[in-house]
């Protein structure tokens, strides 16, 4: 047996052994399909996309992935951070950086994943609260003095964003109010920071910022307290979270949101050049308007002074002016006069006048009574001949004799005094019948009550 020390030991390089990873993974992992969430995914410019694979139960697992532009161009959806999908392709060592990843060659979606999915169910929460209303934004001032960032001092957003202040507007102010962007203590940091500034009341605008990342990097974004102490602040807030295509709540509860941590600097401060020149081009327009004004006033002063040169012609002008004024005068009193004499004359006119029409009005007005007398009269002779016809009427219907003539008689005693009933009568008696055509005298034989035999 040979010795150890003799034994032939086999030495990799770098790069064969990785090579020979690869070959062994290919080997073994030639063809697979795998499932999960996607994360942090970006497509470059030159149309290859790379992301990270989470593991789809929750699983402290992650796979990097790369799909080439050839692949890309078969996805048909828009593949973005929470989504859930199924991926074929192969395993691989990317060896530059001897990373394991996953080369992707084709994908297809399955479900959004929890995280996403909680996204969207807190996102239709806190809008149904109306956090997100349009109604609730507010204004930027158009100078700030001073500016407010709530982010963390160690964010690579922050000295971004104070870059940017110091370029475009160096007169600006900057109050940090530090706080974790990331991790389980971030969302209590983030309302405790917010919270002081608004207290302290000390900028004029808020900028709440950070650099971009995946889903679950920007969640202390899309927590609830920080959403509503967002939408609660009192100073204008700008948030910038993450890249172009980030979005977390905050953006919509914030007054304005901004793609970038360098936007919202830009958007909360107006560029120190761009206002200078707006004030430069004042001052010309100020400057203008003063050499106008000037030039206006020396010619009002030019035109004085042609007038107190010529005093003789002023005082002509104004003799000229006071005989006009004179002659109206003048004029005006004759007129006066005249209008005096003929006033008599006119008044005696005016009263003839108004005599005539007062004498043709009360004709007018005698003729019109005489007409009612007249028409009165008739209707009272017309009503008093129906009343005495209704007396006659009445008249003639009581008459007796028109009673007598229908076969009844007036029986009187000899006296001539009516005998109404017979109990009055006694035999032997002297009674005198009328008729309506001539009486007869007649003597009572026997007198016979109602209810006698």
């Amino acid at each position: 047996m040979a010795e150890p020390s003799t034994m032939a030991r086999q030495v990799w390089g770098v790069a064969g052994l990785l090579l020979a990873m690869g070959d062994a993974l290919a080997a073994r992992f030639g063809a697979c399909t795998v499932r999960g969430e996607l994360s942090g995914f970006t497509r470059a410019a030159s149309g290859h996309c790379y992301f990270t694979l989470k593991d789809a139960e929750g699983q402290a697992a992650a796979l990097r992935c790369a799909m080439f532009r050839r692949a890309a161009s078969l996805v048909d959806f828009n593949p973005r951070d929470g989504l859930q999908v199924e991926l074929r392709g192969r395993v691989a060592v990317y060896e530059p950086r001897g990373e394991l990843q996953f080369v992707v060659e084709g994908m297809q979606l399955v479900g959004s994943g929890s995280l996403y999915e909680q996204f969207l169910r807190l996102k239709e929460r806190l809008q149904a609260q109306g956090l997100f209303d349009a109604e609730r934004k507010r204004p930027l001032p158009r100078f700030p003095r001073r500016v407010g960032v709530v982010t963390s001092l160690a964010a690579a957003a922050l000295r971004d964003v104070l870059t940017t202040l110091a370029r475009r507007a160096p007169q600006v102010e900057v109050v940090i109010y530090p706080s974790p962007v990331q991790g389980a203590e971030a969302p209590a940091a983030l309302v405790a920071a917010l919270q002081q500034a608004n207290e302290r009341a000390e900028v004029d605008v808020l900028i709440l910022c950070r650099g971009g990342g995946s889903l679950e990097d920007l969640w202390a974004f899309n927590d609830e307290r920080v959403v509503h102490a967002v939408a609660a602040s009192d100073i204008p807030l700008v948030c910038g979270v993450g890249h172009e295509t980030d979005v977390s709540l905050a953006d919509f509860a914030a007054d304005l949101r901004a793609p970038t941590p360098t936007a919202a600097a830009e958007l909360v401060a107006p560029s120190q050049a761009e206002c200078v020149e707006q004030l430069a081009a004042l001052a010309r327009r100020m400057r203008r308007q003063v050499q106008r004004q000037l030039e206006r006033q020396a010619q009002d002063l030019d035109q004085r002074a042609l007038q107190l040169a010529r005093p003789g012609a002023v005082l002509a002008r104004h003799a000229q002016q006071l005989d006009r004024l004179e002659e109206r005068a003048r004029h005006a009193l004759r007129h006066a006069l005249q209008r005096a004499a003929e006033a008599p004359q006119r008044l005696a006119a005016r009263l003839e006048r108004a005599q005539g029409v007062q004498r043709e009005r009360a004709a007018v007005r005698l003729q019109a009574l005489a007409q009612r007398l007249q028409r009165a009269q008739s209707v009272r002779r017309q009503r008093l001949g129906l009343e005495l016809q209704g007396v006659e009427a009445r008249l003639s219907a009581l008459d007796p004799h028109r009673v007598l003539s229908r076969g009844y008689a007036w029986v009187t005693d000899e006296a001539g005094s009516p005998i109404v009933c017979a109990r009055g009568l006694v035999p032997g008696q002297q009674v005198q019948a009328v008729w309506s055509d001539g009486r007869a005298l007649a003597q009572v034989q026997q007198v016979k009550l109602d209810g006698e035999r």
